[in-house]
């Protein structure tokens, strides 16, 4: 358990580097949680600094995800090594789990993050491709048809669930677990988002798609 400990630590700290911190401070120190929502996460980023600030952070946040399960189960840590106990598909979908907490609620920044979406969509394209097409469709029709980003994104994370439970196969339930936790917590962090639509108070991103406000 010493080895699951240490590398869901591990990613949970590569998931806590947010790329609006990153691209904010490359461009001179630009801290967007001093701006719009203050949230860290790429739909602030469009909103407040344009979209090739906000292009940065979605590389960075989609790529840390898939940097973390791509290398972090290999790492050989001195001293501990590899548990023979350990499964090893468990612990990707851990480690995967763990950088999209680390996004959500990063040390580095007061434990304020973004939503989890963007690394979460990284995590999803690397785990599962043939569900990244229809997830992501679901998403942008959402987006386009109400405006509201944070609805679209709880639809997707939902909608990844259905597909993991239509393509789980017998004593394989490790993916389904792993998008049934994303969702939750997605569900989590919209929360405020949730609140503001049933107070008829939540913005739509009308901006960028032509929609009324």
């Amino acid at each position: 358990m010493l080895e699951l400990g240490l590398k869901f630590t591990l990613a949970y700290a590569l998931g806590a580097v947010m790329g609006a911190l990153v691209v904010g401070y490359l461009r001179g120190g630009v801290d967007i949680r001093k701006a719009g929502s203050g949230n860290l996460g790429g739909t602030n980023a469009l909103r407040t600094q344009g979209k090739w600030f906000a292009l940065g952070v979605m590389v960075i946040d989609v790529g840390k995800g898939i940097l973390a399960v791509a290398v972090v189960p290999r790492l050989n840590i001195p001293g501990v090594g590899f548990d023979p106990a350990l499964d090893r598909t468990l612990l990707v979908y851990a480690i995967g789990f763990a950088a999209i907490l680390g996004h959500v609620f990063p040390v580095w920044s007061g434990f304020r993050g973004g939503k989890g979406g963007a690394t979460a969509a990284g995590l999803l394209c690397y785990f599962a491709p043939t569900a990244a097409a229809p997830v992501l469709a679901t998403w942008l029709a959402i987006v386009f048809l109400t405006g509201f980003v944070g609805i679209a994104t709880i639809s997707a994370a939902l909608g990844a669930v259905v597909y993991a439970a239509l393509a789980a196969q017998p004593g394989q339930h490790g993916f389904l677990v792993f998008c049934l936790l994303v969702a939750a917590l997605i569900t989590y962090s919209h929360r405020g988002n949730i609140r503001r639509m049933l107070d008829g108070t939540e913005s739509r991103f009308a901006r960028y798609f032509g929609l009324g406000k």
